[in-house]
């Protein structure tokens, strides 16, 4: 399963090992805690929605 990935260079969240915006190594974040003003619910919706798909 994947994992919800940081970059510590440009502060951004993403599913990639390296960082589209800036090119640096990502690293794997912590579980957020549940928040409705939650940032990073698109990327959790995405990958729930993956590991759906391939069963």
């Amino acid at each position: 399963m994947n994992r919800i990935r940081f970059c510590r260079n440009c502060n951004t969240y993403t599913l990639k090992k390296t960082c589209q915006k800036c090119g640096f190594e990502t690293e794997i974040n912590a579980p957020q805690k549940y928040s409705k003003d939650e940032t990073v619910a698109y990327y959790r919706r995405k990958l729930k929605k993956e590991e759906l798909n391939k069963s």
